[in-house]
């Protein structure tokens, strides 16, 4: 900073924002701890940018929410094709319903969460600064945030999430003073992060020391004009983690962005739980049949009504089309035989198909989520929906065929 900057008296919007500044590697890092639903925060990023020279910013986004930023409309160039064939319809859901949360925010408190990160990206971009993306992308987040947790938390999370999405009260003051103090991920799981270590380490912990991997990677990577002062816009909530990490954190930065950044393996024990359960299912009706033929029969006839009764029921429940209830009864039963492609994703490739997603649905997508009707009334939430509960339902199916035709044989 010049002398005639320092000279300037601090405007008076910055008195009370929580700001440190922290040396590492020659660089100062000036980081402002901001709220996601805050107008003085909006405030505070624009005075901090007139007040001082920086040399760049940073913000706590990732490739993907920064894109959404740039251009709120491009979801309405999405291919549902493509999302349902490469198994991100359930990525996809999640951020939609997300997304409701963060609407029914902005509806309620008058601006849009997230407008103190749009403030920075456009100050950096007016006065020609490099703009430094530094947070984990949120889709690495939430796959690592869900499968830190045991088998009967994810249905806590996916309760939470659905909840989310049939609650039409206001959202509680608490909980937007929540917000203005901490993270919008850890928010939108508030109750689990605060009881789960691990989420809570998945959610903040973890992108606190991505961020400040990330910080020095770039600032490293700037060798030709090295950045002496750099101001960092981050939520409040990771104030404290990330600055503590700047002055201790040691190692590689690459290496431990990449580390981070991986996507945690899936666990192997619900597929081999499941495909021991088809086995055990087939070979009991291959013995049904082996004692008699009208009992293998019967058997076989189990298997495919409960699967595929079950599966059409979910794609009932999301108020499908004729044919994608058809399509669901029939994959349901033979999804043994061709693994990795659901029934749910057969039925909602077969729904988006009879009722092809209008720009119409596109452009009201956000809208239309934020009240649980609009689910089943947008063509392209109610494809979503269909692939989940005919998913549901070939789990149910499978799992009462298989107790119906063991029962059978005793």
């Amino acid at each position: 900073m010049s002398d005639t900057e320092s000279a300037l008296p601090l405007p008076a919007v910055l008195h009370d924002q929580p700001i440190e500044r922290v040396e590492r590697d020659g660089v100062e890092y000036v980081v402002l701890g901001t709220a996601h639903v805050s107008r003085t925060s909006m405030e505070a990023v624009e005075a901090l940018l007139e007040h001082e020279r920086f040399d760049a910013v940073a913000v706590e986004l990732c490739e993907s929410r920064a894109q959404g930023m740039r251009d709120p409309d491009a979801f309405k160039r999405m291919d549902l094709f493509q999302v349902i064939r490469q198994g991100k319809a359930g990525m996809v859901a999640a951020s939609l319903v997300l997304s409701t949360f963060q609407k029914r925010l902005a509806e309620q408190s008058g601006i849009q969460p997230g407008a103190e990160m749009k403030a920075a990206m456009d100050g950096a971009e007016a006065r020609g600064l490099p703009l430094w993306l530094v947070d984990r992308e949120v889709g690495t987040t939430l796959k690592r945030a869900w499968r830190s947790v045991g088998f009967w938390q994810r249905f806590g999370l996916l309760g939470g999430l659905l909840a989310s999405v049939f609650e039409r009260e206001e959202i509680d003051a608490s909980e937007i003073e929540r917000l203005k103090q901490g993270d919008m991920l850890e928010s939108a799981f508030s109750e689990f992060a605060s009881e789960s270590k691990p989420l809570y380490q998945s959610l903040i912990g973890e992108r606190d020391a991505y961020m400040a991997a990330r910080l020095r990677e770039e600032a490293a990577r700037s060798a030709t004009a090295a950045p002496r002062r750099v101001l960092v816009v981050i939520g409040a909530g990771h104030l404290k983690g990330l600055c503590r990490l700047l002055r201790e954190q040691h190692g590689d930065p690459v290496a431990i962005a990449a580390d981070l950044a991986q996507a945690p393996p899936k666990a192997r024990w619900p597929k081999w739980l499941a495909a021991g359960l088809v086995l055990a299912v087939f070979a009991a009706i291959a013995f049904a049949f082996h004692r008699n033929t009208a009992l293998g029969t019967q058997a076989l006839t189990a298997w495919v009504l409960f699967t595929g009764c079950f599966a059409a029921l979910g794609a009932l429940a999301a108020a499908a089309h004729p044919l994608s209830i058809l399509a669901a009864f029939v994959a349901a039963p033979i999804k043994p035989f061709r693994p990795g492609i659901p029934a749910g994703g057969i039925s909602a490739a077969a729904e988006a198909w009879v009722r092809r997603p209008r720009v119409a649905d596109f452009d009201a997508l956000r809208d239309d989520i934020v009240h649980w009707s609009g689910w089943w009334k947008n063509r392209v939430a109610r494809t979503l929906l269909n692939f989940f509960l005919v998913s549901l339902g070939t789990i149910v199916g499978e799992y009462s065929a298989g107790i119906h035709i063991f029962r059978s044989l005793v």
